[in-house]
């Protein structure tokens, strides 16, 4: 018999549970990746709906002036409303302003759809809901570009597309992240989520390329073919998506025959035995830190968390309130509202301040602002990385939170000395933004959302995830709000804000970092011995 080929013997490697994890791995990847594409075109068409005008005379601009108060444009003079300074009603002096209220209009109801969407969704057969939010986002993401098709140039118009497609962009997060967290275990979760939220960055980069590409020239294809790869990738999410292993008789790891437990550096693997009463489980060491008033003692069951079914197989879906109750879900939270004021405010401004500071066009900016993004993906894999090997997830945040204060400081500075010193922060201040952010919009928010004090309920992860990103969200929304108030007034003014939402981002974690870092004493002397058989 001829040996098999090379491929051949590394597919048949693979058992088919393994490539099913691969296959949805890769799917909600691109999925995800597909929503951020189509928020990035807003921040690269900044530069081309309001451009640099000082150089008209003032001949011109009485002219232009005149001719609008008597209503009146000439066949040959700009026909689509369009001046030198750009798309109205966004060519006057109050275009921050302006080119603010659209980020906050999407924000805004992205951060109050999130709260509900979470409730929907894990209601509804993510399949189905997931689809229907890509198929509507794509369709409202094209919808502003066609406003330069059809010459609108009405405010409301814009505002109210805006308002519509983050409430139903809502649907996307906690759709993926509950399908990921059905996939995949514990077991090495940061790095795993820290790879696949690179689809963050990636999308991010994508959209920028594709926006830049017809900003100049064109401007609303920027819109319409992002909406349409979104809407494309929702009849893919229809037809491929698998919501849970058991839907193809796929074993789950949350369930794996034996589970294996990291202490710091040091392992140990309980055998696997059926323990008659449920209340003896030991909560595993991470959970245990949280859990503890300080740092000492034993866990207390009325600080358990148990939503039962009405059969008390406890599947039922959990409530608003009950989420709040696990144990770390509102000092995440409220850390990521303020590292995603951060994180928005750079994904929306950066293209305009770029073109400030370093005068390129819209298109190099949008070009050159993908390197944040790019040190986005380092950081969100180093901060997973780190979190697994240490198994402390607030205290990596911490670090990485610590280190983002002054590297924003530098940055203000140093990127008005050129080009090259701009490329360098853009890669370490993605780095650190991102890392912190990251990784509580994933392994954070997976980890609370299927604690064992849950009893298995996998309902409850698209609750959690809903009301950690939900939360941050509020902060996604101020921060470009912010930016544009305090713009005007110097950018430097702008740094400021961010490192002082960076700093509150910290404060935040500081109760979880203590405890975490209590339980070091502890578990190194305390260490769970493998069950002996009886």
């Amino acid at each position: 018999m001829a040996q098999l080929p090379v491929g051949i013997r590394f597919i048949a490697s693979f058992s088919r549970d393994q490539w099913y994890r691969a296959f949805i791995f890769v799917l909600t990847f691109l999925l995800y990746a597909s929503f951020h594409l189509s928020r990035k075109p807003i921040s690269i068409v900044k530069g081309e709906l309001h451009k640099y005008c000082a150089a008209w005379d003032e001949t011109e601009v009485r002219f232009h002036s005149q001719s609008h108060k008597a209503g009146y444009v000439s066949p040959g003079q700009l026909p689509d409303n369009e001046t030198d300074c750009g798309w109205a009603p966004f060519d006057k002096s109050n275009y921050q302003q302006l080119l603010g209220a659209l980020d906050y209009s999407f924000l805004c109801a992205y951060a109050i759809g999130m709260y509900l969407s979470g409730i929907i969704g894990e209601r509804l057969p993510i399949r189905y809901y997931l689809t229907f939010g890509m198929l509507a986002s794509g369709a409202f993401t094209a919808l502003f570009g066609v406003g330069y098709f059809y010459d609108i140039h009405s405010l409301g118009f814009y505002v109210v597309t805006q308002v519509i497609n983050g409430l139903v962009q809502t649907t996307g997060w906690p759709s993926v992240v509950t399908c990921l967290g059905n996939w995949f275990g514990k077991g090495r979760r940061g790095l795993i989520m820290g790879v696949w939220n690179s689809h963050t960055s990636v999308g991010n980069i994508l959209g920028s390329l594709i926006a830049g590409y017809w900003v100049s020239t064109c401007w609303g294809l920027s819109f319409v073919v992002p909406g349409a790869i979104v809407a494309a990738m929702g009849i893919v999410c229809f037809l491929f998506l698998i919501e849970h292993p058991k839907d193809v008789r796929c074993s789950s790891t949350l369930s794996a025959h034996s589970k294996g437990y990291e202490n710091g550096t040091n392992r140990f693997k309980l055998q696997k035995q059926t323990l008659n009463n449920e209340k003896n489980k030991p909560l595993d060491p991470e959970m245990q830190c949280l859990l503890l008033s300080d740092g000492k003692g034993s866990v207390h069951p009325n600080h358990v968390v148990i939503v039962r079914g009405d059969s008390g197989s406890g599947t039922a879906a959990i409530s608003f309130t009950g989420a709040l109750r696990i144990p770390g879900v509102i000092e995440f939270s409220l850390c990521l509202l303020f590292a995603k004021l951060v994180s928005y405010t750079f994904l929306f401004w950066l293209p305009l301040y770029i073109t400030n500071v370093d005068h390129l066009d819209a298109k190099k900016a949008g070009e050159l602002s993908t390197l944040f993004d790019v040190g986005g993906i380092f950081g969100g894999i180093l901060a997973g990385v780190i979190s697994d090997r240490l198994e402390k997830r607030a205290s990596t945040c911490g670090l990485m939170l610590l280190l983002a204060a002054p590297t924003l400081y530098i940055f203000s500075t140093i990127s008005k000395m050129g080009l090259e010193a701009t490329i360098a922060m853009l890669l370490l201040s993605g780095a650190l933004v991102s890392g912190p952010y990251a990784l509580i919009t994933t392994a954070v928010s997976a980890d609370l959302g299927t604690h064992k004090c849950l009893k298995g309920n996998a309902h409850a992860l698209s609750t959690v995830t809903a009301i950690i990103d939900g939360t941050g969200s509020v902060g996604a929304a101020l921060g470009p709000l912010l930016a544009g108030l305090i713009s005007p007034s110097g950018w430097s003014n702008v740094f400021y804000m961010l490192m002082f939402a960076d700093a509150c981002a910290l404060l935040f974690l500081i109760r979880l970092i203590h405890k975490e870092l209590s339980c070091v004493g502890s578990a190194a002397g305390d260490q769970v011995p493998p069950l002996q058989e009886r």
